[in-house]
């Protein structure tokens, strides 16, 4: 077995605590989202005019800022939900028409097959009923 040593003598870490590509992919991006809502937030710390307490300006920007990003989720999940409900009652609607139509052809089916059996039996008598005697002169 091999020991694992540092390249170099100080504060770097040793070859087998590198980070993976994906750890610094994942850590870039997480800098990214952090420089974004800084900018974003940046906007909200202008100076307020009213004279209060310092806590209250940070309290507000922060109740503004999660106002705003949930304020499209909000309406999108409202717009998700209703886009559902009209699906739904569609659905049911639907299902109801089908439930319909399957009893009038069943309906249809038996009275076909009630006619067919009539029919059949017409026949059988007709075929079977004794034939007159004609004089051929």
């Amino acid at each position: 077995m091999t020991a694992i040593r540092p390249d170099r003598v100080g504060n770097e870490q040793p070859a087998s605590e590198k980070i993976s590509e994906t750890e610094r992919a994942v850590t870039a991006f997480e800098g990214e989202i952090r420089e974004f809502v800084r900018r974003d937030v940046a906007f909200l710390r202008r100076p307020q005019v009213d004279a209060g307490s310092e806590s209250e300006p940070a309290a507000e920007n922060v109740n503004a800022l999660i106002r705003r990003v949930s304020g499209n989720s909000l309406e999108e999940i409202d717009r998700v939900i209703l886009e559902l409900r009209t699906v739904r009652d569609m659905l049911r609607t639907e299902g109801e028409r089908v439930t319909r139509e399957v009893a009038g052809f069943a309906s249809l089916n038996h009275a076909a097959v009630t006619s067919m059996k009539i029919i059949a039996d017409s026949l059988s008598q007709w075929r079977n009923a004794p034939r007159p005697i004609t004089d051929a002169s």
